[in-house]
């Protein structure tokens, strides 16, 4: 690993909103795997570089993801001995820093690459957040993405709520009613996302929620439902004008410990589509 691959990973990683750990093999005595200031880097799905492998390595992957699941902000230094603890025949001692970097930032899924579908991800990739664009056409998605945008084409899109991780928010702006009900009922009875919000009139929320009830989902699951969605006092009905509503509501729920209610009714005042 030449000095500097590693900073290029972790700018690549910092651009794609990926938090990481760096471990540093900080200091060793006697025969260790690898020399001092070794790095890898780990993510909760990838390992860039290496420390030596074997058992070392199991236990510093094991600790940086555990550090990552608890959203941990603060160095951490281990000591392993490569006999005794951890079964390798090098037989020396290695010490490791675990640094964490970079905020954990929120996942925004958004079903639909139509006109407002764009204007909102256009938006949106402004931000610090990770961005799952879903739509069935091929066509609708641009030629090039940012980093942060995974773009998925599929043609039952209602199939990805579940793969989706827990906290995160929900956009459904689709071109078809019957599968913007289909992923609403997905979304709503999974029940663990941070912000869900519903494109459409006040009489098409009536309409979901009488429908939505009949499929089991409580009156409770669906005060959690944003439809109409966006603030309300942003007003307009250009893709770009729904767009900047429906940001400013995402944006809203960020530092909040408790989903956005907006004016504590799941029927704000109607104001488009």
């Amino acid at each position: 690993m030449r000095n500097d691959d590693w900073i290029a990973t972790l700018s690549d990683l910092q651009r794609q909103g990926e938090p990481c750990v760096v471990a540093t093999l900080a200091e060793h005595q006697g025969s260790t795997p690898r020399d001092g200031g070794s790095k890898m880097i780990v993510t909760t799905g990838q390992i860039f570089y290496t420390l030596g492998g074997g058992n070392l390595e199991f236990q510093v992957i094991a600790i940086a993801r555990e550090m990552l699941a608890k959203n941990q902000h603060t160095s951490r230094f281990e000591r392993f001995s490569l006999g005794a603890r951890l079964g390798q025949c090098c037989g020396g001692m290695a010490s490791v820093i675990f640094e964490p970097l970079g905020q954990p930032q929120p996942q925004i899924v958004v079903y639909g690459a139509g006109h407002v579908g764009r204007a909102l991800v256009s938006i949106l990739s402004t931000l610090p957040c990770r961005i799952i664009w879903v739509d069935a056409r091929a066509s609708e998605f641009p030629p090039q993405v940012s980093p942060q945008i995974t773009c998925i084409i599929d043609d039952e899109p209602e199939g990805t709520v579940a793969q989706m991780p827990a906290n995160s928010f929900f956009v459904v702006m689709t071109h078809d009613h019957q599968l913007d009900f289909a992923l609403s009922e997905r979304i709503l009875k999974r029940g663990d996302f941070r912000y869900f919000g519903l494109i459409g009139s006040e009489t098409k929320r009536k309409r979901f929620d009488y429908r939505l009830s009949g499929k089991g989902i409580s009156d409770q699951q669906l005060a959690r439902m944003r439809c109409p969605v966006g603030l309300p006092d942003v007003k307009g009905k250009l893709p770009a004008e729904i767009a900047v509503a429906v940001a400013g509501e995402i944006i809203a729920t960020y530092g909040q410990t408790t989903p956005y209610c907006g004016y504590g009714t799941h029927e704000p005042p109607f104001r488009r589509m």
